[in-house]
């Protein structure tokens, strides 16, 4: 008779379990798709709807505005390509690693500490199938270098996602190879030469070094997009998906195939970023012949401001960056003040347009909130929800820590933006530290409300906001986190 009750009282349990387990699995099948697309070195007026007088056609980028919401002030927490991905991924500004500026190169190890929280960990435990394809740059394997002989750990598998198919940095830096999960597809045995860092007949540089027989840097953008295809097309209703999709375009080498040269009013530069917006189109198309598109929320961005230069500018009349002062890796807005477009069908308005201060590392609470994710202290220190803005238009964020590509600091907040130095701290000259004369600020102050341009420092003229900034500035290095 116990025996006969003890089954009976098992067996119940089990049908509830398995009840519960079913409700579990549905719930999770519930939880939208994510897909963040990563431009790389695209400025915010690069896509027609952010500057109807773009010289780059950008029908798809246009739709992702026209179905769902742009931001017109959100910023990439770098200037530069590693630390942006670093602060993308983790919530977390990446100065507070071992790299305290510019970027990892072809031979850099892994950047992300073992234990930090990612996007792709926190969705990969909420249930979430996960991959990255495209521009890795945040380092592989451990110790001094990247020995690419051996199994490439840690890398993205080690972080949370699944799968991987891209390259190990950025389109000019060697080696040129194609890395599978943790393996070079191909052994980099020739050698490529270095062109000059200027950018010859405006196609950009290559920094010369070992190359795969047959890695073609004119092949890496369709390759993304066709991986990234192939792994939509590959889900199913079951389990929810993330994929990352940090394209290597249009950053230098500019190497728009064929079937875009002379497709813009932009020169290669401009080429190469239409190829950039048909690559998001075929993202889309794929979604849509899945079934995907009205369960999944689309992200699209740039890591920092587009490569563009004042000669630029005058030969094709084209403001890459609009009227925002400097460009890739300056701390001025050009620098870092990025596109940003969100779709999630039935949650986002679409059409709408968000005016609130943003960051890239934002995305992480974010997406945590849209599954149901809390975030532990130690998790995501500088990353905000702006869940509240898309929805509500509700300012959630009043602050924000800039870092220029040669490791210049700014803060901002509300309108006073305060930059600590003279200068650029980028590509833009004066770049170069600059010792102020007697009776000279020893910073810079721009009021964005009424000065966007940074034209006018008027540092001297407010004492109490540069003591006032500073302050803060030193309260988020000195406490590790600004959330």
């Amino acid at each position: 008779m116990m025996l006969r009750n003890f089954l009976s009282l098992a067996a119940s349990f089990l049908f509830l379990l398995g009840g519960w387990c079913l409700h579990v699995d549905a719930e999770v099948a519930r939880l939208p798709n994510i897909v963040l697309i990563l431009a790389d070195d695209m400025g915010i007026g690069d896509a027609g709807c952010y500057n109807a007088k773009s010289k780059i056609s950008t029908p798809h980028m246009d739709r992702l505005a026209r179905e769902g919401l742009r931001m017109t002030d959100m910023h990439s927490p770098s200037a530069v390509c590693t630390p942006t991905r670093y602060g993308l991924l983790t919530g977390r500004y990446c100065w507070r690693t071992r790299l305290k500026e510019s970027v990892l190169f072809g031979y850099g190890t892994a950047l992300i500490e073992p234990d930090r929280p990612t996007l792709a960990s926190m969705l990969s435990q909420r249930g979430y199938r996960t991959g990255i394809f495209g521009k890795w740059h945040l380092g592989l394997g451990k110790g001094e270098k990247t020995d690419y002989s051996k199994p490439l750990s840690p890398g993205p598998l080690t972080i949370g996602f699944d799968r991987f198919y891209g390259i190990p940095a950025s389109l000019d830096m060697a080696p040129y190879v194609y890395v599978e999960d943790t393996r070079v597809v191909e052994a980099a045995t020739e050698e490529i030469p270095s062109s000059n860092y200027i950018r010859f007949g405006g196609k950009g540089y290559i920094v010369g070094g070992k190359i795969a027989p047959t890695f073609r840097h004119i092949d890496v953008l369709p390759v993304t997009a066709e991986k990234t295809v192939s792994f939509i097309r590959e889900q199913t209703d079951e389990a929810p998906f993330f994929v990352y999709v940090p394209f290597s375009a249009p950053h230098t080498p500019w190497a728009p195939t064929p079937a875009f040269q002379g497709k813009s009013g932009a020169g290669t530069y401009g080429d190469f970023t239409v190829m950039v917006d048909d690559a998001v189109g075929k993202i889309l198309t794929a979604l849509d012949e899945k079934g995907f598109g009205e369960n999944t929320l689309v992200l699209f961005t740039s890591d920092n401001g587009g490569h563009w230069l004042p000669q630029d500018i005058e030969k094709y009349n084209h403001l890459s960056n609009l009227q925002y002062r400097g460009q890739k890796a300056d701390i001025h807005e050009g620098g870092h003040r990025v596109p940003f477009l969100v779709r999630w069908p039935g949650q986002i308005q679409a059409g709408a347009v968000r005016d609130q201060l943003g960051c890239l590392t934002d995305v992480f609470a974010t997406v945590a909130s849209v599954v149901g994710q809390p975030l532990a202290w130690g998790e995501g220190e500088d990353s905000f929800n702006l869940l509240p803005v898309w929805q509500q238009n509700k300012k959630v964020r009043n602050s924000i820590v800039h870092h220029s590509g040669r490791g210049m600091f700014s803060i901002r907040r509300g309108d006073w933006k305060l930059i600590l130095g003279l200068g650029t701290g980028g590509f833009t000259e004066p770049w170069w530290k600059i010792e102020p004369k007697e009776g000279e600020p020893a910073g810079q102050l721009y009021h964005l409300g009424q000065d966007v341009r940074e034209e006018k420092n008027v540092y001297l003229e407010n004492p109490e906001v540069v003591t006032s900034l500073s302050a803060l500035l030193s309260d988020f290095m000195q406490t590790g986190r600004s959330r």
